[in-house]
């Protein structure tokens, strides 16, 4: 779950984009994402590691302000314990990290990575493709089944699980796909105690916005197609929100890229259903 940013030139003082779903489909851009990142962009920008996977996609990496991911807020947290949970968390874990996909380092940080639940003291999901190994070596595949057994033997032994990426499902194509958020939810289904480090906790609003020097949130719009991340986080930390509905809800709003019609009554469903309500819709990102 990578954020990018945008400082605006009028009334909304910056613009918080999500990726998957907003910008591209995690294999190329929409139609008119490029265009629309170009116009709103601003001058003075600073690159981060993040972007290149937009710059890659065609989008011009001087247009964004920054980027902060959901890894790196939990990065952070891990590295700099923050609070009495941080500091009482312990430093033995259970990992669970991508593997096509690049599997998460974490080499710098002072935690030990365990295969067995009984020496964990917390879960970690970075991913949903493997199972991460003690020192350096690769992490190992596992099935959503496998890990689902690992959450269960978590949630018995009473661990929390930390979820550094809390979207349940992405964009690949035209696929979607499962992520941790998945494996949060059914902690919870558990009797687990979840702690989410992105969308929608409000951590990575205020990491954006300090980074951006905006203190007031109604001066932020964030831009995305969760509603149970972009939109309700967006909601409850105070920012305006542009819901772009051809994103993962694309089957409930009625809205394609061949086909841009919004299906209103399936929207207004969904908005009860997730109890948010944005302040603008709009089927993709385009001028």
């Amino acid at each position: 779950m990578t954020t990018v940013f945008i400082k605006a030139q009028h009334v909304t003082q910056a613009i918080l984009l999500d990726q998957f779903g907003v910008l591209h489909d995690g294999r190329k851009p929409y139609p008119g994402a490029i265009e629309a990142v170009t116009a709103l962009a601003d001058s003075g920008r600073s690159s981060h590691g993040a972007l290149g996977k937009l710059e890659k996609l065609g989008f011009p990496k001087a247009a964004f302000s920054g980027a902060i991911t959901s890894g790196e807020v939990c990065h952070q947290a891990l590295q700099n314990r923050p609070d009495d949970f941080f500091q009482a968390l312990g430093r033995r874990c259970v990992h669970i990290t991508w593997g096509t996909r690049g599997p998460i380092s974490l080499g710098d940080l002072d935690v030990q990575v365990v295969e067995s639940v009984d020496d964990a003291e917390f879960l970690l999901a970075h991913g949903a493709e493997c199972l991460g190994r003690p020192g350096n070596e690769e992490p190992r595949e596992a099935s959503l089944d496998e890990i689902r057994a690992v959450l269960e033997a978590g949630a018995e032994k009473g661990l929390p699980l930390l979820v550094a990426n809390p979207d349940i499902v992405t964009v690949s194509g035209p696929d979607l796909i499962v992520m941790p958020g998945t494996f949060g939810r059914w902690y919870k289904e558990m009797g687990g105690q979840v702690v989410l480090l992105g969308k929608p906790a409000p951590a990575i609003y205020e990491v954006a916005m300090e980074m951006l020097g905006v203190q007031d949130p109604k001066e932020v719009l964030a831009i995305g197609d969760s509603l149970e991340h972009d939109i309700a986080g967006a909601q409850a930390a105070g920012c305006d929100s542009l819901f772009i509905a051809g994103g993962i809800h694309a089957d409930k709003t009625g809205v394609q890229l061949t086909h841009q019609n919004l299906n209103v009554e399936g929207m207004e469903s969904l908005f009860r259903d997730y109890g948010t309500q944005p302040t603008f819709i709009t089927p993709y990102l385009q001028c």
